[in-house]
């Protein structure tokens, strides 16, 4: 039976307990180089959302990948004296997955564009828009950004400075953009305008946040062009079926993955329990690509369109987007090798509101950790589980003699779980993180106020109950904050869910139910308490330990 104040998914507006996955996807990573921070900050935000409606007890389906065609990538590999497969074959296993399984990925799948389900189904898609007329040869000549792997506008371009002056510049990449005049064949896209547009007004919430809808209305209301589907200069990327003379311009095939890695074209069922994704999570440097070109494939196509496209900002270092041709990428295992993986999954969905623009840096990172992960929660967690120790045993005492304060400490959980669940929904996952640690705050205040070391040294039945009341409720907000931090910091919630008793009561971390948490009284009293390792030590011994090792 269900807790009181239980919520059924299947009867609940977006729930996915059956029927069709929760689907998310990240974008497929070019593989010219090892991932950075901004890489791993998108497929963080991804994995989050998806345990968090995991949590939810939900169908999810979370996919990632790389994007391995196109001339970035085989100029890259020949640099480096390798064929482009023989590059991305060794990049992708000794950095992408490995990098992603260090960070705790949940991923359900990982698509590379070289693998034949997915070369296959570009083909077919192409062939059959080409068969209906929405594709014809036409010539190409004007910019593009190799970094971008895009063909650009002039007024996309900036002009140069210093070595560059004269020329014009990718404004993401800061470097000259390459003219080009070859034979292409071209997608009819100009034909989508005001059908795009329709969808737009009729989906208000397709494009997130505001700024980016915003964008992209400004775009499509000028008016949109047709656009060159294929390459005739190199040969690295999926042949056109109906001239193999050309390969599929690199963006044209990635986008298709989406579908390809859900059973387009080969699985139906596993399409129409997973298709349409209901949420791209993409930078806002490729936001045209996913809220512009990709609906207009669909829309060419016979498809249903997906529901949501939120554009992120950048993670910049010194004003500047971060990246490996500018020198500002940094590796993710230079920061989980001082803070931790927990700490480095908090920090970022923390520290930064998620589709705005924001800068890291080693200080703050330091600073929270130390305010909020070490003194506010860890700490909390460490003496609540050795007063238990001390007072009681080891054993959660029964709350018998509960008042206000505590009334106040469980309005307060069910409204968080409430609201942080809600601005999860929306991707705001600053927003959660602020509601959930404001609760660490009050468990906190309430310990400082109700004095359970002073209340101990009260040996009649009245004050032992008070103590018992006291320690329990602390522990059951403890219980509660494992459920809602696993989605963020797996490891550390399922240290604290072990040491609180709760596995030998309730089950396993990963089965309780999200919006059940808020529900008050569910770690049983008799539960064994144990003080395990400190969840986040200092950093100062954190050093001492990796000297040690």
């Amino acid at each position: 039976m269900a807790a009181t104040g239980s919520t059924d998914l299947s009867t609940t507006p977006g729930g996915h307990a059956g029927g069709k996955a929760f689907y998310v996807t990240t974008p497929i990573y070019y593989v010219n180089d090892a991932p950075h921070l901004g890489h791993a900050y998108t497929t963080v935000a991804g994995d989050v959302l998806t345990r968090w409606h995991r949590q939810r007890g939900e169908k999810v389906w979370y996919l990632t990948g790389t994007d391995e065609h196109g001339q970035k990538v085989m100029r890259t590999a020949l640099a480096n004296g390798l064929t482009p497969q023989e590059w991305c074959d060794r990049l992708v296993e000794s950095a992408w997955k490995p990098l992603w399984k260090h960070l705790e990925i949940a991923n359900d799948d990982f698509i590379r564009t070289t693998e034949p389900r997915h070369a296959q189904r570009v083909q077919e898609f192409w062939q059959n828009l080409y068969d209906n007329g929405e594709v014809y040869k036409g010539s190409y000549e004007g910019p593009y950004c190799v970094g971008c792997e895009e063909f650009k506008l002039p007024g996309d371009l900036v002009d140069g400075t210093g070595e560059y002056e004269g020329q014009k510049l990718c404004p993401i990449h800061g470097r000259p953009v390459e003219m080009l005049s070859e034979d292409n064949y071209f997608f009819r896209m100009s034909a989508y305008t005001d059908k795009l547009l329709a969808f737009y007004e009729a989906n208000p919430d397709f494009i997130q946040p505001a700024s980016a809808r915003n964008e992209v209305l400004k775009f499509v209301q000028q008016g949109l062009q047709d656009l060159s589907i294929s390459r005739s200069t190199f040969d690295w990327g999926i042949p056109i079926p109906w001239d193999s003379g050309h390969v599929l311009y690199v963006w044209i095939d990635a986008l298709l993955n989406y579908a390809s890695a859900v059973g387009y074209g080969t699985d139906q069922a596993k399409f129409g329990e997973t298709w349409p994704a209901d949420v791209h999570i993409v930078g806002k440097d490729i936001l045209r690509f996913h809220a512009v070109i990709w609906p207009a494939m669909l829309m060419a196509a016979g498809l249903p369109l997906p529901h949501k496209v939120f554009a992120h900002g950048w993670l910049l270092v010194g004003g500047e987007k971060m990246s490996k041709s500018k020198l500002t990428g940094i590796s993710p295992q230079q920061l989980t090798d001082h803070f931790g993986v927990d700490a480095y999954r908090y920090y970022f969905m923390r520290a930064i509101p998620f589709g705005q623009d924001g800068s890291f840096s080693w200080e703050d990172f330091s600073a929270r950790y130390t305010s909020e992960l070490a003194n506010d929660f860890g700490n909390l967690a460490s003496r609540v589980a050795a007063m238990v120790g001390k007072y009681f045993g080891g054993t959660l005492p029964a709350a018998t003699a509960a008042g206000a304060p505590e009334s106040a400490l469980h309005e307060a959980l069910a409204e968080t779980v409430k609201t942080s669940d809600a601005k999860v929904e929306q991707l705001d996952f600053q927003g959660a993180l602020d509601d959930v640690f404001a609760y660490v705050k009050q468990v906190n205040g309430y310990l400082t106020e109700q004095e359970p070391w002073k209340v101990a040294k009260d040996t009649t039945p009245e004050g032992q109950a008070r103590l018992a009341t006291i320690l329990y409720s602390a522990a059951e907000s403890l219980r509660a904050l494992a459920v809602l931090l696993n989605p963020v910091m797996p490891a550390t919630a399922e240290k604290l869910w072990v040491s609180l008793g709760a596995e030998a009561h309730l089950g396993a971390l990963a089965d309780q139910k999200l919006l059940d948490a808020g529900n008050w009284g569910l770690l049983p009293a008799g539960a064994t308490v144990t003080k395990g390792d400190i969840l986040f030590p200092r950093l100062e011994e954190k050093r001492d330990e990796q000297k040690d090792s």
